[in-house]
Protein backbone atom coordinates (compact mmCIF):
# COMPACT_ATOMS: atom_id res chain seq x y z
CA UNK A 1 0.00 0.00 0.00
CA UNK A 2 1.47 3.34 -1.02
CA UNK A 3 1.67 6.01 1.66
CA UNK A 4 -0.03 9.27 0.92
CA UNK A 5 1.34 12.53 2.13
CA UNK A 6 -1.21 14.40 4.25
CA UNK A 7 -0.38 17.71 2.60
CA UNK A 8 1.58 17.30 -0.66
CA UNK A 9 1.92 21.07 -1.14
CA UNK A 10 3.54 21.49 2.28
CA UNK A 11 5.84 18.54 1.57
CA UNK A 12 6.92 20.04 -1.75
CA UNK A 13 7.64 23.35 -0.02
CA UNK A 14 9.77 21.59 2.59
CA UNK A 15 11.62 19.59 -0.05
CA UNK A 16 12.19 22.74 -2.10
CA UNK A 17 13.49 24.63 0.95
CA UNK A 18 15.81 21.80 1.89
CA UNK A 19 17.29 21.30 -1.57
CA UNK A 20 17.52 24.97 -2.57
CA UNK A 21 18.91 25.80 0.86
CA UNK A 22 21.56 23.09 0.67
CA UNK A 23 22.68 24.28 -2.74
CA UNK A 24 22.79 27.88 -1.51
CA UNK A 25 24.90 26.85 1.50
CA UNK A 26 27.28 24.96 -0.79
CA UNK A 27 27.66 27.94 -3.12
CA UNK A 28 28.23 30.33 -0.22
CA UNK A 29 30.87 28.00 1.21
CA UNK A 30 32.45 27.79 -2.26
CA UNK A 31 31.80 24.06 -2.64
CA UNK A 32 31.15 22.71 -6.12
CA UNK A 33 28.35 20.38 -5.05
CA UNK A 34 25.94 20.28 -2.15
CA UNK A 35 26.71 17.41 0.22
CA UNK A 36 25.03 15.94 3.28
CA UNK A 37 26.64 18.66 5.41
CA UNK A 38 24.89 21.33 3.36
CA UNK A 39 21.60 19.45 3.60
CA UNK A 40 21.97 19.43 7.39
CA UNK A 41 22.72 23.16 7.37
CA UNK A 42 19.56 23.64 5.34
CA UNK A 43 17.57 21.49 7.79
CA UNK A 44 18.80 23.72 10.61
CA UNK A 45 17.21 26.64 8.72
CA UNK A 46 13.77 25.03 8.37
CA UNK A 47 10.96 26.80 10.18
CA UNK A 48 9.81 23.55 11.86
CA UNK A 49 12.78 23.92 14.26
CA UNK A 50 13.15 20.18 14.84
CA UNK A 51 16.76 19.95 13.63
CA UNK A 52 17.82 22.86 15.85
CA UNK A 53 15.92 21.33 18.78
CA UNK A 54 17.79 18.02 18.37
CA UNK A 55 21.16 19.84 18.47
CA UNK A 56 20.12 21.85 21.50
CA UNK A 57 18.85 18.73 23.30
CA UNK A 58 22.36 17.22 23.21
CA UNK A 59 24.05 20.47 24.23
CA UNK A 60 25.37 21.27 20.74
CA UNK A 61 25.17 24.75 19.27
CA UNK A 62 23.41 24.46 15.90
CA UNK A 63 24.99 27.74 14.83
CA UNK A 64 28.47 26.22 15.30
CA UNK A 65 27.89 23.46 12.75
CA UNK A 66 28.81 25.58 9.73
CA UNK A 67 32.17 26.54 11.27
CA UNK A 68 32.80 22.85 12.03
CA UNK A 69 32.13 21.98 8.37
CA UNK A 70 34.55 24.71 7.22
CA UNK A 71 37.21 23.41 9.63
CA UNK A 72 36.77 19.83 8.36
CA UNK A 73 37.19 21.07 4.79
CA UNK A 74 40.40 22.91 5.74
CA UNK A 75 41.73 19.87 7.61
CA UNK A 76 41.10 17.68 4.56
CA UNK A 77 43.07 20.06 2.34
CA UNK A 78 45.97 20.11 4.80
CA UNK A 79 45.91 16.30 4.96
CA UNK A 80 46.68 16.13 1.23
CA UNK A 81 49.44 18.72 1.46
CA UNK A 82 47.58 21.87 0.48
CA UNK A 83 48.55 24.68 2.80
CA UNK A 84 45.54 26.67 3.93
CA UNK A 85 45.08 29.35 6.50
CA UNK A 86 42.21 29.38 8.92
CA UNK A 87 38.88 28.56 7.33
CA UNK A 88 37.44 31.79 5.97
CA UNK A 89 34.11 32.66 7.47
CA UNK A 90 31.31 32.62 4.93
CA UNK A 91 29.91 36.06 4.26
CA UNK A 92 27.26 37.11 6.77
CA UNK A 93 23.63 37.27 5.83
CA UNK A 94 21.29 34.99 3.96
CA UNK A 95 22.58 32.35 1.62
CA UNK A 96 23.07 33.41 -1.99
CA UNK A 97 20.07 32.69 -4.22
CA UNK A 98 20.38 29.52 -6.23
CA UNK A 99 20.09 29.89 -10.00
CA UNK A 100 17.28 28.11 -11.82
CA UNK A 101 18.00 24.85 -13.56
CA UNK A 102 18.81 21.28 -12.62
CA UNK A 103 20.26 20.75 -9.19
CA UNK A 104 23.64 19.15 -8.87
CA UNK A 105 24.26 17.29 -5.62
CA UNK A 106 27.00 15.09 -4.25
CA UNK A 107 26.18 11.43 -3.59
CA UNK A 108 26.29 12.09 0.16
CA UNK A 109 23.43 14.57 -0.13
CA UNK A 110 21.42 12.28 -2.36
CA UNK A 111 21.81 9.42 0.13
CA UNK A 112 20.97 11.60 3.16
CA UNK A 113 17.92 13.11 1.46
CA UNK A 114 16.59 9.73 0.35
CA UNK A 115 17.09 8.33 3.86
CA UNK A 116 15.32 11.34 5.40
CA UNK A 117 12.35 10.81 3.08
CA UNK A 118 12.24 7.09 3.98
CA UNK A 119 12.26 7.99 7.68
CA UNK A 120 9.44 10.50 7.19
CA UNK A 121 7.33 7.94 5.32
CA UNK A 122 7.58 5.52 8.26
CA UNK A 123 5.60 7.95 10.39
CA UNK A 124 1.87 8.23 10.23
CA UNK A 125 0.95 10.72 8.99
CA UNK A 126 4.09 11.33 6.99
CA UNK A 127 5.62 14.80 7.17
CA UNK A 128 9.21 15.55 6.26
CA UNK A 129 10.95 17.56 8.99
CA UNK A 130 14.43 18.81 9.74
CA UNK A 131 14.75 16.08 12.38
CA UNK A 132 14.55 13.45 9.61
CA UNK A 133 17.64 14.97 8.00
CA UNK A 134 19.40 14.94 11.40
CA UNK A 135 18.54 11.24 11.77
CA UNK A 136 19.78 10.47 8.26
CA UNK A 137 23.09 12.29 8.75
CA UNK A 138 23.62 10.92 12.27
CA UNK A 139 23.20 7.42 10.86
CA UNK A 140 25.87 7.85 8.18
CA UNK A 141 29.23 6.20 8.73
CA UNK A 142 31.53 8.51 6.79
CA UNK A 143 31.74 11.93 5.25
CA UNK A 144 32.19 15.59 6.01
CA UNK A 145 28.83 15.86 7.79
CA UNK A 146 29.81 13.12 10.25
CA UNK A 147 33.34 14.48 10.76
CA UNK A 148 31.93 17.94 11.49
CA UNK A 149 29.64 16.49 14.16
CA UNK A 150 32.62 14.65 15.66
CA UNK A 151 34.68 17.86 15.61
CA UNK A 152 31.91 19.50 17.64
CA UNK A 153 32.01 16.62 20.13
CA UNK A 154 28.47 15.54 19.26
CA UNK A 155 27.52 11.98 20.13
CA UNK A 156 25.68 10.86 16.99
CA UNK A 157 23.62 8.23 18.82
CA UNK A 158 22.43 10.84 21.31
CA UNK A 159 21.72 13.28 18.48
CA UNK A 160 19.67 10.63 16.66
CA UNK A 161 17.73 9.87 19.85
CA UNK A 162 17.03 13.57 20.33
CA UNK A 163 15.84 13.86 16.72
CA UNK A 164 13.41 10.98 17.21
Amino acid sequence: MAMRLPNPVREMRTIGRLLRGSEAHARRMRDALAGAEHLLLSALDLPDGTARAAFTAVGADPDAYEAAVAAVHSDALRAVGIAVGPAPAPPPGPAEPVPEGPMRAAPSQQAAFQQAVRLAKRESPSRLRGAHVVLAVAGAEHGTAVRALAAMGVDRAALAAAAR
